[in-house]
């Protein structure tokens, strides 16, 4: 009564689809069998009543005697109970539904599995990209106008600098090398050839305007800080329409302020002290190697 109980045989269920399976093919055969055992009595009594003692030989189907036309139509359904329990059962059965099925299966699980593996090496370069434009979008970009002006803002005359200021050449390239660097036409044109290690973007309203390789032409100062947008601190190097046009878009002005008025034909746009701040004022005294005093000004917007 308080015994143990007794641990019923386990068994696995691959062996069980198998014993039913096995079972299953058995009980088809069975059937099979019976249907050739059936067809061979009834077909030979059949023959003899027909044929062999002549009954009813005036009932004929498509010209042959009845009795040979439901044989043979018994024989094709005979001959199809074959193909189901040898042919299609053991070829194309469940068992064969199965295997295919399996077959697509870890076709579709190899795809998957290549597509995981590709994925995962550009898993780093997507993750990177991502990062970049999060980063580049969380960090606000810095449009800085560049410029040197007289005390009357003049700042050229016949697309050419009214002055030559050593120091303030070096703190231009110091300031815009690595930088895309925004300017009119006239202004890329008074060049000798494109400023090293600075990406060029010019605007020009002319059609088809042919510039250097590497050098990127917009049609207006929008599109120009558009496709500036991978630099942080794209910069406004003139001339004085673009300026104007930039002024209110600017978050910085970097100004070298020449202490002297000039004949020019070209001019900088008034500074705003409502609406900008100086930031820096540093003096720079006339020596050999300049022939005017000068003051590297920053103006922040407020």
């Amino acid at each position: 009564m308080f015994g143990k109980k007794k641990n019923k045989p386990q068994i696995d269920q691959e062996q069980l689809q198998l014993i039913q399976n096995a079972q299953r093919r058995i009980k088809q055969k069975k059937r099979f069998y019976s249907h050739v055992i059936v067809f061979a009595i009834f077909g030979l009594i059949l023959y003899t009543f027909n044929v062999g003692l002549g009954l009813a030989d005036e009932f004929t189907l498509a010209t042959l005697p009845w009795s040979i036309v439901i044989i043979a139509f018994w024989f094709i359904l005979l001959f199809w109970h074959f193909l189901n329990v040898f042919l299609f059962q053991t070829f194309m059965g469940k068992d064969w539904e199965q295997k295919q099925l399996e077959k697509l299966v870890n076709k579709q699980q190899e795809r998957i599995e290549k597509l995981k593996e590709n994925l995962k090496n550009e898993a780093p370069h997507i993750a990177k990209s991502q990062i970049f434009n999060e980063n580049l979008a969380l960090k606000k970009q810095n449009l800085t106008i560049i410029v040197a002006a007289g005390e009357n803002n003049a700042i050229g005359k016949d697309n050419k600098l009214i002055w030559h200021l050593r120091d303030d050449l070096k703190r231009f390239k110091a300031l815009t090398s690595g930088h895309y660097i925004i300017m009119g036409r006239k202004t890329f044109e008074s060049f000798p050839k494109p400023l090293p290690n600075r990406t060029h973007v010019v605007i020009s309203r002319q059609e088809n305007y042919q510039a250097p390789e590497g050098v990127l032409v917009v049609n207006s100062i929008e599109k120009a800080i558009e496709i500036a947008k991978t630099d942080l601190q794209p910069f406004i190097i003139g001339g004085g329409e673009i300026y104007k046009q930039a002024m209110h878009l600017a978050d910085k002005i970097e100004i070298t302020r020449v202490h002297e008025e000039f004949e020019a034909d070209t001019f900088f746009p008034e500074i705003d002290t409502k609406i900008w701040k100086k930031t820096n004022d540093t003096y720079h005294v006339k020596d050999e190697n300049h022939d005017y005093e000068f003051s590297f000004l920053t103006y922040e917007r407020k």
